[in-house]
């Protein structure tokens, strides 16, 4: 086991503002210490066009919500869209979406975005930070995204694909953050912790 230097200078706890499993996993192989309270903010009330204004607002309205919850905490939220064809792709509303929007993206390049936002609840002092990574999936068959879709793991996934998953059978190329794509940017989340004096490593 990797031994940390421990660089925490402060006392605040980490608290992560989302409910995805994904990022959960993240923080912990990344080994950090840190409670979950998931954000309750409707996000179909907070619309934008650019796709990088939409994730870095709504993961700074996730962080806030849920810092009005903790005490000394720095709390961790995000938010990820797909792009394509300068359109967001969000999370498929049933089976026939997710495969529509599966066959747009089939043998194509597309844009993942994901904003973050690191807040402190003690005096509401937030960072926020963004990552675009490009991804080109593989041609998919027709059965291929049937039976892709028959799993069910597209259902909850912005882009109907989790790339740590089956979907991960279909990403040709990868230009960005993989820890992005799948929620969570860890290079922006360190830069945003380190703001706060809190050190990964």
């Amino acid at each position: 086991m990797i031994k940390k230097a421990n660089k925490v200078t402060n006392d605040l706890k980490l608290v992560l503002a989302s409910a995805s499993p994904r990022r959960e996993d993240i923080l912990k192989k990344l080994d950090l210490k840190f409670t979950i309270v998931p954000s309750k903010i409707d996000e179909g009330e907070f619309t934008n066009n650019n796709p990088i204004e939409l994730v870095k607002t709504l993961a700074l309205e996730k962080a806030k919500s849920v810092s009005n919850l903790v005490e000394d905490a720095l709390v961790i939220a995000a938010d990820t869209v797909v792009v394509y064809d300068q359109k967001i792709l969000g999370k498929p509303e049933d089976e026939e979406a997710a495969k529509k929007m599966l066959q747009t993206l089939s043998d194509k390049h597309h844009q993942v975005i994901t904003g973050i936002a690191v807040l402190n609840s003690q005096n509401k002092k937030s960072y926020v930070e963004y990552n675009i990574t490009d991804v080109k999936m593989t041609n998919m068959t027709e059965k291929e995204i049937d039976s892709y879709v028959d799993t069910g793991e597209p259902m909850d996934k912005a882009g109907s694909y989790a790339i740590q998953g089956f979907g991960g059978l279909f990403v040709e190329e990868i230009s960005g953050s993989y820890h992005s794509v799948m929620g969570l940017p860890i290079h922006q989340l360190a830069k945003l912790l380190d703001k706060f004096n809190y050190g990964i490593l």
